[in-house]
């Protein structure tokens, strides 16, 4: 027999439920809104320093995907909403302190960007294909011009969109998990070591995954002290918090979050990808494919548990 001492009129049994409002939409869309944000930035970064030889996955290739996972991850958000005719009204006003305003007008811009960055290097990367009409070859000529100015744009547009993908979260202050600000800089940099993750699953260069290889170690290690902090932030809180920390420390989330976010996720492809930077031979897709599946579950974890905690106090 459980007793409970209810000290609130809130969460009484089949009167006031707990509510999922958020399922699997929310989580697909946050993992690939913060893939393409980490494809998007590195594709620029490396461009601005004149790396298009050497890192040709990072600027060509991996770009290409862009535009159909933020294609998706709209297409998941879209199903989410419950009043699907009027999403239109979120691009009739700018609210600078809305997230979600930030989140609406920085994906209606970066989307198209990354079709036109892509558009550039379809002749590039296929040399057979001839477009049917004159006039897209002189709109392409045009674009290769502006390369490095839409790099400069991609990169700050990735990093507001990668943020976001936290903040979003955070702005809640009714749920004491995601009511922290390490969620922003967390996600950011969840989301650019899965872009990083997805160039080298695609890459054929030693040279460019030896490179990736070393940015995404400081990425994985920067993640893993963001999560430490937000634990010891949460357990340094009010009751609420330690309680939304306990979820993963004791509670229903802890071998979810610790096997297949922390050791599956992070430290066990960190550890391969040290091995095969010191010469061991390591399946290359390995890592990447831990790193890929370790952020997708990070962020239904996170959705989830975040959805349980509550004030009752």
């Amino acid at each position: 027999m459980k007793e409970e001492l209810f000290v609130s009129g809130r969460n009484i049994p089949n009167i006031d439920p707990y509510l999922h409002l958020w399922h699997w939409e929310i989580p697909l869309y946050l993992f690939l809104g913060g893939l393409s944000a980490g494809i998007l930035f590195f594709a620029g970064y490396f461009y601005v320093l004149r790396k298009e030889r050497d890192m040709a996955a990072t600027i060509k290739w991996a770009p290409m995907f862009v535009p159909f996972f933020l294609v998706i991850g709209l297409g998941a958000l879209f199903l989410d909403l419950h009043h699907k005719l009027y999403f239109w009204r979120l691009y009739t006003i700018i609210r600078l302190e809305s997230p979600m305003s930030w989140g609406a007008w920085t994906l209606l811009v970066i989307t198209p960007l990354s079709i036109l960055w892509a558009f550039t290097y379809v002749r590039e990367t296929w040399k057979n294909i001839k477009w049917p009409w004159k006039w897209v070859y002189t709109v392409e000529s045009f674009l290769i011009q502006y390369r490095k100015a839409m790099a400069w744009i991609m990169m700050i547009l990735a990093i507001i969109l990668g943020v976001y993908t936290g903040i979003l979260l955070s702005a809640f202050n009714a749920r004491p998990l995601w009511n922290t600000s390490i969620l922003g800089p967390l996600f950011l940099v969840s989301g650019f070591s899965t872009g990083l993750a997805f160039i080298i699953l695609m890459s054929k260069s030693k040279y460019e995954r030896k490179v990736l290889t070393r940015i995404d170690l400081i990425f994985i290690f920067t993640e893993l002290f963001f999560i430490i902090h937000m634990l010891m932030g949460l357990q340094a809180g009010t009751q609420v918090s330690i309680e939304a920390a306990n979820l993963f420390l004791g509670g229903e989330f802890t071998v979810t979050f610790w096997v297949y976010v922390v050791i599956l996720g992070l430290a066990f492809p960190a550890t391969l990808e040290v091995l095969e930077l010191r010469g061991y031979h390591v399946p290359g897709w390995l890592p990447s494919a831990l790193i890929l599946f370790g952020g997708l579950v990070f962020r239904f974890v996170i959705l989830e548990a975040g959805q349980i905690t509550r004030y009752l106090y």
